[in-house]
């Protein structure tokens, strides 16, 4: 997938204001509506130009797509991040429009921001707009829960028409054993209405850091873990880190690179909880001295052992 580069698609700079926006879609709109245009592909470029005018116009949009648009090119190979729209807080249901690119639909379809905030129902008379939020958290805050602050980013167009973001600190309860992809909601945090409108809600959105340790799949946490040759064809005892402590963990005899040892209930709180699973990964020492190249001359030849023997080699 080819990333795309609005502002060049409207012919404005990045600090663009509002209006400057605004002036650049109409013209180009005129320039290649199919109905009067007589530009070569006309219909190509006037959807292109709509694509680029609803990112553009929408500072939450536009806000997400500069932080991602660092540094990158029109035309290169491109896969967003998967934290690519975390700490902004949005609002509304967004925009879907078949036309749009693949490019788009990954920022902003059905996966993407503008789509998180229809899955919380619509609008009601009388009741504020719903907001909703990614945010990253570290994996403690699922294990144990509790009290986290949270700072959101809100874009807003300034008096003189240009894009800024305000800071949003709030002081959050994560509930313990919360998923990625689940939310927090927060009642009345949402848009408020002038008046005695009711506020809507704020959803937060939670995914996870990337741990040093361990991988999170569903309520279930992984582990890699190193043993030596020895202790993977003799069986070993070995010290193992678990979220909530060390273990010794006993590695059976002839264990193998992937095998898999499970440690039950210990993976995200819940009921019932996530289990634990360690994978074997057998480390190999380094020859770096004549001893150590010794020794592996030695297992060579007291072993007659051919790892591509299946291979028919």
């Amino acid at each position: 997938m080819e990333f795309k580069d609005y502002y060049k698609v409207m012919g404005v700079a990045r600090d663009a204001t509002e209006t400057q926006i605004k002036q650049a879609y109409r013209k180009l709109a005129r320039k290649y509506h199919p109905d009067v245009s007589k530009e070569k592909d006309a219909e190509a470029h006037f959807k292109e130009v709509g694509e680029a005018y609803e990112v553009l116009k929408s500072p939450e949009k536009r806000a997400a797509y500069d932080q991602l648009g660092q540094g990158r090119s029109a035309g290169e190979d491109f896969r967003p991040p998967p934290d690519w729209g975390s700490g902004f807080q949005f609002s509304g249901t967004g925009s879907r429009d078949s036309s749009y690119s693949d490019f788009f639909e990954s920022l902003f379809g059905a996966q993407g921001r503008a789509g998180t905030a229809g899955r919380h129902g619509a609008r009601h008379p009388g009741r504020g707009e719903d907001h909703h939020a990614r945010v990253l958290l570290d994996l403690d805050a699922t294990l144990l829960g509790g009290p986290r602050q949270l700072t959101l980013r809100i874009p807003e167009i300034d008096s003189d028409g240009r894009l800024v973001t305000k800071e949003r600190v709030l002081n959050v309860q994560v509930p313990k054993g919360i998923l990625a992809g689940q939310n927090i909601r927060l009642a009345g945090q949402g848009a408020r209405l002038p008046g005695e409108g009711t506020p809507g809600d704020l959803f937060i959105e939670v995914e996870f850091q990337p741990h040093p340790l361990y991988r999170i799949d569903g309520r279930d946490l992984y582990l890699d873990l190193p043993i030596a040759p020895w202790e993977a064809a003799l069986g070993a005892m070995v010290k193992t880190p678990t979220p909530t402590g060390a273990v010794e963990l006993k590695i059976p005899a002839g264990s193998r690179a992937g095998g898999k040892l499970r440690l039950k209930g210990r993976g995200v709180p819940a009921s019932p909880p996530g289990d634990f699973y360690v994978i074997v990964q057998v480390a190999l020492p380094a020859a770096d001295d004549d001893k150590a190249k010794a020794a592996y001359a030695a297992m060579a030849a007291a072993l007659p052992f051919n790892p591509r023997a299946n291979l028919g080699v």
